[in-house]
């Protein structure tokens, strides 16, 4: 198999320069052939037994199976993740997020992150923050499994909870910082999106009823408005369809200084909100 027949493959899925970058990861993730490597041919190369596995791993890719979970891993602010279809893939928006939490940091701060996943957010903000204390939540024992092997490959402290944020316990005053990228994904938005999100990755990570498009946002921010510290803060990644409704619902739990950001796209994605 040459490159020009292994990214053809894909072209029924992807426009040509996705399907290109998609096999070129995976050449050089998993079999480390460098850019320079595939132009020169070096795929012809690969012994039989290599080969075996790069056409299983196509027809994965055929099937539109997001490439990170066919490499088992993603890239997340400098740092390598286990992902698999228990967990969302981490996408670089909510890396904003994270840097957005960590320029405001102080150090020290006891921080909980809502619906964990992989443990990216977590995890990051555990390195990145000097003496962080963080706490994970997530519903799935999937998630949190893999969830805990992140955090121990890359050697954070990260005490992982199996809670349910639909309903959290009574907590007061606990938290300097709550964070949460929640189920976001109005079910009528499913058939605007690509196969390989909504065949492959969590649907209880992703959708909430058309109705109640807010399910989450709101059971977390009720829970952050009594067990965030005084002055403490809540962020949140959101959806752009529903980012005016943010700041009236937040308002009227007794939030303040909300403040709201675009992703590097330009979407309002992002927003904080001060505990009175």
């Amino acid at each position: 198999m040459t490159y020009g027949e292994l990214w053809r493959r894909l072209a029924a899925l992807y426009d040509a320069g996705e399907a290109k970058a998609i096999v070129r990861m995976v050449l050089d993730v998993r079999f480390g052939l460098s850019p320079t490597d595939v132009y020169c041919g070096k795929v012809t190369q690969l012994s039989a037994n290599d080969t075996e596995i790069l056409e299983k791993m196509m027809q994965r890719l055929e099937r539109a199976e997001p490439v990170q979970y066919v490499l088992g891993k993603a890239d997340f602010c400098g740092r390598t993740f286990a992902v698999a279809p228990g967990v969302l893939i981490p996408r670089p928006e909510t890396g904003e997020l994270c840097r957005w939490i960590i320029s405001g940091a102080r150090g020290g701060e006891r921080l909980l992150d809502i619906g964990t996943g992989s443990g990216c957010i977590a995890v990051t903000l555990q390195q990145e923050i000097a003496g962080a204390a963080v706490t994970a939540w997530d519903l799935s024992p999937e998630a949190l499994s893999i969830a805990r092997a992140n955090a121990e490959a890359i050697g954070a402290e990260v005490s992982m909870v199996q809670q349910d944020a639909l309903q959290p316990p009574a907590d007061h005053g606990l938290w300097d910082i709550i964070v949460s990228n929640p189920p976001y994904i109005c079910n009528r938005e499913r058939q605007h999106m690509e196969r390989n999100v909504t065949d492959y990755e969590p649907q209880l990570a992703l959708f909430v009823p058309d109705d109640d498009p807010l399910r989450f946002y709101r059971a977390i921010a009720r829970y952050a408005a009594q067990a965030l510290k005084p002055g403490g803060a809540l962020f949140f990644e959101i959806n752009p369809l529903y980012a005016a409704d943010m700041p009236p619902m937040l308002s009227a739990l007794g939030y303040t200084a909300m403040e709201t950001r675009r992703d590097m796209y330009g979407k309002q994605r992002f927003i904080k909100a001060l505990r009175k």
